[in-house]
Order: structure tokens, then sequence, then C-alpha cells
């Protein structure tokens, strides 16, 4: 499968190299608590809350409510899940299957 990614560049590409160089969920909170601040990796993991109950087909309203998204959050991340690159649906299917 091959992706041509519309931010790529060469400092992405180091961070992303970075972050697939991490082998374990201790690892992730060390480099990520150092790289973001707390809100940041807040705000990333409501999304990805979201995106998870969205493709479970749960509402907006249920949405909200579990993870304190407001609607706009809600409906980018829907837009990114139906015209988006497929990553939420990538990294989804992939837990999914470790299950």
């Amino acid at each position: 499968m091959s992706f041509e990614s519309r931010m790529k560049s060469g400092d992405l590409e180091a961070f992303f190299r970075a972050v697939l160089a991490l082998e374990s969920e201790e690892e992730c909170y060390r480099f990520f608590e150092d790289i973001a601040t707390v809100a940041e990796i807040k705000s990333l993991a409501q999304r990805f809350q979201v995106a998870e109950m969205l493709a479970a087909n749960e509402t907006y309203v249920r949405i909200a409510l579990a993870t304190g998204a407001s609607t706009a959050t809600i409906s980018r991340v829907k837009r990114a899940l139906n015209y988006g690159a497929n990553g939420y649906k990538l990294v989804i299917n992939r837990l999914k299957e470790k299950e």
C-alpha cells in the first residue's frame, strides 16, 4: 500500500521514525511527556477515543458525554474517518485484530 501524505517533510519523517523506535507503553509515556504538553496528549487521546466510538456507531450525544469532546471535535474526527487518509481505521482495525 502506497500513500503520499500532503504533510510529508523531513522534520515529520524524523519525528515519525522516533515514534516508531518506541518499544513499549512506558517508552511512549516518557517520550510524549517530554515532547508535548499534557493538554496536547489528552487532546490526541480524546480524538482517538472519539474515532473508536464513531467506528462503533455511537451517537454524538453518547460520545460527547463519554469523552467530553465538543460536537465540532466529533464532526472533525468523523470527517477524517470518512474522507481522511484512513489512519484512524488502520489503527482501530489493528487493535481489534490484537484483541
